[in-house]
């Protein structure tokens, strides 16, 4: 997990670091958040760390209790099967405007970041995978020129992240593989322009990442 370093305005730094504790499992599903604690942890204020979980309920990783403080936003059934249903729904929107306008550097850069995250996956780096394949994930925004869908995703993009880290961390090199494969077959659609491939693809992976995520929920419970 990376370290907390200061960057961009101080309320986003909080935010960032209790995000990756989230996300990379640090924080569990369900768990209280105190302020004094984490603030105390991170050298700063009751009131910067109040406002970073602000700003994480937005992200949908925390929720804040009235008089009781804030929780990790639980990871349940529900909540993944509402992620990848809703992910599915604007990423095959965007890539489909991607397809249709693509141009050569959006396939330079596309087969770039395959390259780079076969590299991890070679060298089991799991961390530098995952955020490599965010950033693939990310690369059809540029054509969504639709405000509110990128406000969205911006927003899901912390629970993606979380979710697939679950499944990674359970099914190891397997899940790895079944995304470099999706990587692969996304970019041979999208370098046909063949719209309904690529949303067939999208639709395949959310099911099967949805899946791998729900059975390593059911087995850590299981285990418990």
């Amino acid at each position: 997990m990376t370290t907390f370093k200061p960057r961009e305005t101080l309320t986003e730094q909080v935010a960032r670091h209790i995000e990756n504790l989230i996300a990379f499992g640090q924080l569990r599903s369900g768990e209280r958040i105190y302020e004094g604690a984490m603030a105390k942890q991170m050298d700063v204020s009751h009131g910067s760390i109040r406002e970073g979980l602000l700003l994480l309920e937005k992200r949908h990783l925390v929720q804040n209790v009235p008089r009781k403080g804030a929780f990790v936003t639980p990871l349940d059934e529900y909540f993944v099967r509402s992620l990848y249903e809703v992910l599915q729904l604007y990423l095959t929107h965007t890539g489909r405007k991607l397809v249709r306008q693509w141009e050569a550097a959006d396939m330079d850069r596309l087969e770039s970041l395959y390259q780079r995250m076969k590299a991890c996956h070679d060298n089991n780096d799991l961390l530098a995978f995952l955020e490599l394949g965010i950033e693939y994930t990310q690369a059809s925004l540029a054509y969504a020129d639709n405000y509110f869908i990128v406000s969205a995703i911006e927003d899901l993009w912390p629970s993606a992240k979380r979710c697939a880290f679950v499944a990674f961390q359970r099914g190891g090199n397997r899940v790895l593989e079944d995304n470099l494969a999706h990587v692969r077959e996304s970019i041979s659609a999208i370098k046909e322009r063949d719209e309904e491939r690529l949303a067939r693809i999208l639709a395949g992976y959310a099911e099967q990442q949805c899946q791998q995520v729900l059975e390593a929920i059911q087995n850590a419970s299981a285990s418990a």
